[in-house]
């Protein structure tokens, strides 16, 4: 069973719905009368976003990305990738990026970069996880779910070599799970 992997629940499936809800309705304030376009940074942050996008009652589109700067290992290699790009053009949306994780923040401010040279109206960071004291590069964060210690969690779409995603909590990962100290 998964859950003997996990060594502490951080946030239940409870806190994790209070806390989506609290972020729509943010999201809904700042964006009153308006279109938005939820891009989605795969494959992490597709049950937040799921879920999100349910909560927020505004029109709003889904757009994905797929960017790896991971490889195979639990830190970041520096080496950014994008694997799928848009379908749809951002010129002159609201662009709402939303991740599972900031970490070091080397590939979300890449991919903002990116992002606002294709001329959106706006583009603004939610992430469900942020985790500050890793962070190398300065990137704006504009909705945040928690944060979080430096630790490795999974659940709630984060994985681990592709499994725990289905986890409906977000727990820490026993570290001789992957090899941690």
């Amino acid at each position: 069973m998964l859950e003997n992997d996990i060594q502490e629940i951080l946030f239940t499936e409870e806190q994790l719905k209070n806390r989506v809800a609290e972020i729509a309705r943010q999201i809904e304030a700042d964006y009153s009368g308006q279109e938005i376009m939820f891009v989605g940074i795969l494959r992490g942050s597709f049950v937040f976003l799921a879920d999100l996008c349910r909560e927020v009652k505004l029109p709003c589109t889904l757009d994905f990305m797929s960017v790896s700067s991971y490889g195979g290992g639990t830190t970041s290699s520096g080496q950014i990738q994008i694997i799928k790009d848009l379908s749809e053009d951002i010129t002159g949306r609201n662009v709402i990026v939303v991740e599972d994780i900031l970490d070091s923040g080397n590939t979300l401010s890449y991919l903002l970069n990116i992002l606002e040279h294709r001329h959106p109206a706006s583009v603004r960071l939610c992430a469900l996880l942020d985790k500050p004291d890793r962070r190398t590069k300065p990137v704006e964060l504009h909705y945040c779910g928690f944060s979080i210690p430096d630790a490795f969690v999974v659940g709630y779409g984060l994985d681990y070599a592709e499994k725990y995603r289905s986890l409906p909590y977000i727990g820490i990962l026993k570290p001789e799970i992957y090899g941690g100290e």
